[in-house]
């Protein structure tokens, strides 16, 4: 790990630029944009029953949305205030007041005629709430009868029949802890949280090529880096203070990249409320756009090796760090075989871009003194999503862009407190401060937890859900799930699949906030609902870890409290102590300041945790850079150098690949039905013009788009995006998506696929003959 600490907040410059302008019209007029001021006033108005308790935890707590780490106003990369319209949004999660009982206990179909945002909006989670199968509405129940119910279950079942859940809605490291330890005290190493359907690849693949698993580097280094490269990340829609350290690296003279099939207009030009002369003006951030298509991403890389391999048989040392390689790395002959033996022709035809343009983006990166490199879901979303972020390690290896100032590479989170669940073990290859498969890291935690732990692999928690169809004699037949928030019918693909899986279920608990459309699936037993407090009521305050490693504590905030929820690590705590009675000394888990101080012998990166315990109380762990020096934690401090393959991207002339966007939303909680970059609605199919001329189309057309997996209606919209590939919102397009295909690696399922588009009117009058049954099946072939 690196030696050198972060050295603090940076100011903006105080003279405007007019060359970064994006228009000379203040605020943006009649623009397609967000309108921040707008929303800002929205959320006054939402919050206006609570507005001192509201203003409170904007200024006193870390930030509940996405996980760039904002502690109040303030971060560590900037001066001056940090608020965006995302956590905003996130805020009257915790101010709003109980769901009225009439509502809450109305008939089941009543719920059911709600979405996630209405059901959202109708407040808190106040007590605990049962529901047994027949029953058409949920009843009240106390703590203990709620606990004794699920205890019982759990002590009548086989312990790989448990699984365990952890979303990442402002959960703290104290309660991944909990429910990691808990896990493995009553059996079952079936543990796993939200990262697995973001960026599990992330973690898998910097392992194995740099010897980390979470960003090399900090934000701060973003400002003044040659190049700063976004692959398949629009962070200004999903993390959007982010644009303010654009803002500062453009000012700065950093060129910054986008690599993505969709020309993002938010990552185009940007009104950043927090930077007066761009809330005015915009701010033109990025340099140049290149499209790859939809999982064109390795041969693209691909494609600059190769360049750079020329180059370099040209004038040795005009695009490779010969002694970073030399000092720091493995396996450079064998990668350079394998991309010298990739044809022009097929890295072109897989990328999408000519060999040109792979050239331009070779030599900016060439001539580049530092770069650094973020990706988002644009990478990891694939079944080949550990190669794509191995390629990306390749490419910072090979310029020594690593552990040091303005480099580094950067898994950017969308979640407040997930990067901080593997690393507290709630995963189920993970251990605090090392991996299950690791023995010594086995016998290390077995002498500090005083119980042996389950000596068999546990299962991600998409198969976790698979397994609920297992016949009933089966030993991991998931008969017991116990989710801590999450909605998996509106995350995973297959939406009515998940929905059989989580019905055959016997028991699931649900331990939220709110209630979601997941909360109101039957099963085949029994539902039960438990209210869990946020982490500003959590007794004691809690932690939570951003992406650049900073471990923020976050206190206790005084206001309402729903007078029944409970902290969520004590939640678990208390039920393992209900299931094992006679050994619920050896557990612990007694106060949140306890658990800081375990974590802290657990996991010895998180050594320092154990200190924090006041407002604006942080730590980084790992120092500013990871692998600093070059130096990697890999069994022979090198970084490895991985050849890796062309993935198989074949599809029938006229069908697209298809991918997921993300609009007014955060993860999956839908803000708004219209997207304020580009003015798309939820079915709206983002499409290039020249691809919808093709088929007969006209904008906003009906269409239906379809494979044999599902099929989605909606409406065609003209949209810069790569010719051949499609873009749809997560997750209404999620019923496009394949069940059942995971990264071989890190296990994250398939988002992308192939699929037909036609007009509705097309697709419905053949629908009763054999052609769209034909058109699939040559679908099928093409694709296999």
């Amino acid at each position: 790990m690196g030696q050198t600490k972060h050295s603090g907040q940076i100011p903006l410059p105080s003279l405007p630029d007019p060359s970064l302008w994006a228009s000379r019209v203040p605020f943006g007029l009649n623009r397609i944009k967000p309108r921040h001021i707008r929303d800002t006033f929205k959320a006054v108005w939402d919050n206006r029953d609570q507005l001192p308790y509201a203003y409170r935890i904007l200024t006193q707590g870390v930030c509940d949305g996405c996980a760039l780490g904002v502690a109040g106003l303030q971060d560590q990369t900037l001066t001056g205030p940090h608020l965006c319209t995302t956590r905003l949004n996130v805020l009257r999660l915790n101010t709003m007041p109980a769901i009225p009982r009439d509502v809450l206990h109305a008939d089941i179909d009543e719920l059911r005629r709600m979405d996630s945002t209405a059901l959202r909006g109708l407040g808190r989670l106040p007590y605990p709430l049962i529901r047994r199968k027949g029953q058409r509405r949920f009843t009240r129940l106390s703590w203990d009868e709620a606990l004794d119910t699920i205890a019982a279950k759990i002590s009548a079942v086989n312990p790989k029949q448990l699984a365990f859940y952890l979303t990442a809605r402002g959960i703290t490291n104290e309660s991944y802890y909990a429910a990691a330890k808990v896990a493995r005290f009553l059996g079952t190493n079936h543990i796993d949280n939200a990262s697995r359907i973001c960026h599990s690849p992330s973690k898998t693949a910097l392992k194995r090529s740099v010897g980390i698993g979470a960003s090399s580097c900090s934000y701060k280094d973003w400002i003044g880096t040659d190049v700063l490269v976004f692959w398949g990340s629009v962070a200004a829609n999903n993390q959007p203070v982010s644009t303010k350290y654009m803002y500062a690296a453009k000012r700065r003279g950093t060129r910054i990249i986008v690599i993505n099939p969709y020309h993002e207009p938010s990552m185009d030009q940007y009104w950043i409320p927090s930077v007066p002369e761009s809330a005015l003006f915009g701010t033109k951030l990025t340099d140049d756009f290149y499209q790859v298509n939809i999982g064109g991403d390795i041969a693209f890389m691909n494609g600059v090796m190769k360049v750079w391999f020329e180059m370099e048989r040209a004038q040795p040392g005009s695009a490779l760090d010969h002694a970073f390689l030399a000092a720091h790395t493995n396996g450079l002959e064998e990668l350079r075989a394998h991309v010298e033996a990739q044809p022009w022709e097929l890295l072109e035809q897989s990328s999408g871009l000519s060999r040109e343009r792979m050239k331009e983006f070779a030599v900016l990166l060439a001539e580049a003194k530092s770069g650094v490199f973020v990706w988002s879901m644009g990478l990891t979303q694939h079944r080949f999503g550990t190669d794509n972020i191995s390629q990306v390690a390749n490419l910072a290896l090979l310029r020594g862009f690593l552990g040091r100032e303005h480099c580094g590479l950067m898994p950017i989170r969308g979640h407040s407190g997930v990067q901080g669940s593997g690393e507290m073990g709630a995963d189920p290859f993970s251990l605090p401060g090392g991996e299950i498969g690791d023995a010594a890291a086995r016998r290390r935690i077995e002498a500090l937890w005083g119980f042996p732990l389950p000596d068999w692999q546990g299962d991600i928690v998409g198969v976790s859900l698979e397994n609920a169809m297992l016949p009933e004699d089966h030993e991991r037949r998931l008969r017991v799930f116990y989710t801590s928030g999450g909605n998996f019918l509106e995350t995973m693909p297959d939406p009515e699949f998940i929905r059989q899986c989580l019905e055959r279920v016997e028991l699931r608990v649900h331990q939220d906030i709110i209630l979601n459309t997941s909360t109101l699936v039957d099963a085949a037993e029994t539902v039960i609902v438990l209210p869990a407090m946020t982490r500003y009521e959590q007794p004691g305050g809690g932690t939570s870890t951003s992406t650049e490693r900073m471990v923020y504590f976050s206190p206790e905030i005084e206001g309402p409290r729903m007078p029944e929820a409970r902290a969520e690590w004590q939640i678990y705590a208390e039920l393992a102590a209900r299931v094992k009675p006679q050994e619920a000394k050896r557990l612990g888990l007694q106060s949140a300041a306890d658990i800081r101080r375990e974590i802290a012998e657990a996991a010895p990166n998180y050594d320092g945790i154990q200190h924090l315990k006041s407002r604006g109380d942080v730590f980084q762990w790992g120092g500013a850079w990871l692998c600093e020096g070059g130096i990697c934690p890999t069994p022979d401090g090198r970084g490895r150098l991985l050849p890796i393959e062309l993935p198989e991207l074949r599809k029938p002339e006229g069908h697209f690949f298809v991918t997921t966007r993300r609009g007014k939303q955060f993860n999956s909680m839908i803000y708004s039905e219209t997207d304020p970059f580009n003015g798309a609605d939820r079915y709206h199919v983002l499409m290039h013009p020249e691809d919808g001329r093709k088929l007969g189309l006209r904008e906003d057309d009906a269409i239906v788009v379809y494979n044999r997996y599902g099929a989605m209606h909606g409406r065609a919209k003209w949209e810069p995006v790569k010719p051949g590939n499609i873009e749809v919102h997560w997750p209404e397009g999620n019923v496009l998506l394949p069940t059942g295909v995971y990264e071989p690696h890190a296990g994250i399922p398939e988002y992308n696929t192939s699929v037909i588009v036609e007009k509705a009117e097309t697709y419905h009058a053949m629908k009763d003959t054999k052609y769209v049954e034909r058109r699939i099946e040559e679908l099928e072939l093409e694709s296999e």
